[in-house]
């Protein structure tokens, strides 16, 4: 009899364990898969003092709260301003440097505007913005209209690998 308790006990304990391990390991695999995906806000400014309107032109980001994006990366304009009248709406390219980039497209109020002048979007990218996607509202509150506010939010698709 007392076999029979200690076996019964034994075995009570061995499938607590395995429960428990398989409970420890599947919620490990979950975290990880959580911090893959990466995503938030995002707040960069940029200054426009090499941007006329004219297809080609870039713009400089002088301050970013996303590593990808740093300081002196361009965002290029590939249509000029005007078409439609009164806009923006152009193809962009943001150049981070050292094969890493970003497409999309802004559309943004081509005139003496201030607050929230437009909006621009992203798709994806090569490098470190494989697999980036944002949205973000352009501003400004500069009266020479030269430095710009993008806030948003991004997101990386966790299924592509980055260069590091």
């Amino acid at each position: 009899m007392k076999f029979k308790v200690m076996t019964t006990i034994f075995a009570l304990l061995l499938v607590a364990g395995v429960v428990a391990l398989t409970l420890s390991l599947s919620s490990g695999a979950a975290s990880v898969s959580a911090s893959s995906e990466r995503n938030g806000e995002l707040h960069v400014t940029k200054e426009c003092s090499h941007y006329n309107g004219n297809a080609g032109e870039y713009c400089t980001f002088t301050s970013s709260n996303l590593k990808e994006i740093v300081l002196g990366a361009r965002v290029y304009h590939d249509q000029a301003a005007g078409i439609p009248a009164g806009l923006l709406d152009s193809n962009i390219v943001l150049d981070a440097g050292n094969g890493s980039w970003a497409v999309g497209r802004c559309t943004i109020n081509a005139g003496n505007v201030l607050g929230t002048v437009g909006v621009c979007t992203f798709s994806n990218g090569t490098g470190q913005f494989a697999g980036f996607q944002a949205r973000v509202d352009v501003s400004t509150s500069d009266t020479n209209f030269i430095n710009y506010n993008w806030d948003g939010t991004y997101g990386f698709s966790p299924e592509l690998e980055r260069e590091k």
